[in-house]
């Protein structure tokens, strides 16, 4: 029985790379040990097999993002040790693998409002965070909202055109609505408390709200609690 190395050691025995070859294809998620995918080059392995794609490229891998439809009663700092793989959506289990690495250095982006839940976004990409951060303002959000009581004659149309609220003006926005119990909203940068504000404004008061997009990306078909990847062709 031979001493355990480490993976990307016994690698470099095998096919001959070098050091740093060896850690990119491991961390690219390029190289199983008895058909499991292992993207830790500091792995011990032994007598196990270890074998690397065929189609490895030994290149850093891509930084990702991923879409959390959050639950009401978590907050980014809380939801972010629920992102695993055994998490990812049933609907999305296709196309990239997830990796360990995938799960480090994630930077919460476009912060959901306390309170509420859906559309989380989580990013390893600067230039994703970069967008979110300088030009949040400009992109249009969407929420259902819950809402009880009956709406005042015309309020819809209020909501469109713009209301009052306690003497204060309130913004305009694209409302309508999804069934007897729940609004769409469509507005850029809500700040907190404007939904509940404008739901009372027309004689409503919000019961629970769920934000479905963030500018071109909306969540999808993911369940409660659930992920997914942004795919390349997606644009907030």
């Amino acid at each position: 029985m031979s001493d355990p190395i480490r993976l990307s050691k016994r690698l470099i025995e095998l096919v001959g790379c070098s050091r740093r070859e060896a850690e990119l294809f491991i961390e690219g998620g390029w190289v199983s040990v008895d058909g499991e995918i292992v993207d830790e080059p500091q792995f011990k392995v032994s007598t196990q097999k270890v074998e690397l794609d065929p189609e490895a490229k030994a290149i850093p891998p891509e930084p990702i993002t991923l879409l959390l439809n959050q639950p009401a009663e978590l907050n980014s700092e809380s939801a972010l040790p629920t992102i695993t793989a055994a998490t990812l959506s049933e609907e999305h289990r296709y196309g990239k693998r997830p990796l360990k690495g995938h799960f480090l250095r994630l930077s919460c982006a476009a912060e959901l409002q306390q309170g509420a839940s859906g559309l989380q976004v989580f990013s390893q990409d600067w230039r994703i965070i970069r967008k979110l951060t300088d030009d949040i303002a400009k992109l249009e959000q969407e929420y259902v909202v819950e809402v009880s009581g009956d709406m005042v004659e015309h309020g819809l149309n209020r909501l469109n055109h713009g209301v009052k609220w306690k003497g204060r003006e309130l913004p305009a926005v694209k409302a309508s609505w999804q069934n007897e119990t729940r609004l769409r909203f469509a507005l850029k940068n809500p700040p907190p408390g404007l939904l509940a504000q404008l739901c009372a404004s027309v004689g409503l008061t919000v019961v629970s709200m769920r934000r479905i997009r963030v500018g071109g990306v909306s969540i999808g078909k993911v369940a409660s609690g659930q992920w997914r990847y942004l795919s390349s062709k997606e644009k907030f």
